[in-house]
């Protein structure tokens, strides 16, 4: 996928692969593990085809469809229902011991800024901020692994799209 409108954030985690893989395709894990939602409900699950409705903190609500699914990670389609959707790859890797969970995002080009004037504000504001986000959502998986409680919301902070 990587592309210029892509970003990309990857997580080191003192967990085994089988541990995280279990955790990331169980139904409903968002609502454990992602600081910022309010609710995570499955419409269909698990494998190629799963989908489910991602509801943000902030009112946000996205749908997630699976588009590839395999011991390796996912592929997925996220986006408002009627709106422009974004591709998504989760990624795992490692052993019995230690795992590398990476999360990778295409975005979309605005419609308001034209061609190539689309990669100002995607440099500037864009990109830190999915990166910030992604950060949290990777971040809020190794908590609920360490601590096995959810992650409070908005535990690393608050996000101006999403809280």
């Amino acid at each position: 996928m990587n592309n210029i409108l892509s970003i990309k954030r990857t997580k080191n985690l003192d967990f085994p692969r089988d541990e995280v893989w279990n955790l990331i395709t169980t139904p409903n894990y968002l609502n454990e593990t992602h600081p910022f939602c309010k609710n995570n409900t499955v419409v269909r699950w698990p494998g190629i085809g799963s989908k489910d409705i991602l509801e943000y903190l902030s009112g946000l609500t996205f749908e997630r469809e699976f588009t590839q699914w395999d011991e390796n990670g996912y592929d997925l389609i996220i986006g408002t229902k009627n709106g422009k959707k974004s591709r998504v790859k989760w990624r795992l890797s490692g052993n019995e011991e230690l795992s590398e969970l990476s999360i990778e995002i295409n975005t979309y080009p605005l419609k308001k800024f034209p061609g190539p004037l689309y990669i100002i504000p995607f440099i500037f504001q864009i990109n830190p901020m999915l990166n910030r986000y992604l950060d949290s959502v990777l971040g809020g998986i190794e908590y609920f692994l360490q601590y096995k409680k959810p992650v409070p919301r908005n535990h690393f902070g608050t996000h101006k799209w999403f809280s």
